[in-house]
């Protein structure tokens, strides 16, 4: 296959897969993208760090109710996953792969 119909191939697939992607970054949003997009690179590469960043935020809730800890907890994970989401739904609207530090490292290790 040529490179001008594999960048053809991969930009389609991009395009199809941009929304799940993006939606991949909103809580429990990244199911979906996982459910009806499991055969789109790009939707799965980002519902994958999209899963495991809900997963530290769901984390992060159980250990907000412990006292004092879970106030500092909820207010680190507030500062740190808004931003990493917002950061994740703006490379996905893109159309970029992007590597988030941590996340995709532990996300390479999920297998669907």
């Amino acid at each position: 296959m040529s490179d001008d119909m594999q960048k053809g191939k991969e930009a389609q697939e991009i395009g199809e897969g941009k929304f799940f992607a993006v939606i991949s970054y909103i809580s429990f949003l990244c199911i979906i993208s996982l459910l009806l997009k499991k055969d789109n690179k790009f939707a799965i590469y980002h519902a994958k760090q999209g899963l495991v960043l809900f997963v530290f935020e769901v984390v992060a809730f159980i250990i907000s109710v412990i006292p004092v800890l879970g106030f500092i907890i909820s207010t680190l994970g507030l500062i740190v996953f808004t931003p990493v989401s917002l950061w994740g739904i703006l490379q996905s609207s893109m159309g970029h792969y992007t590597r988030i530090p941590v996340i995709s490292k532990i996300a390479d290790k999920i297998i669907l």
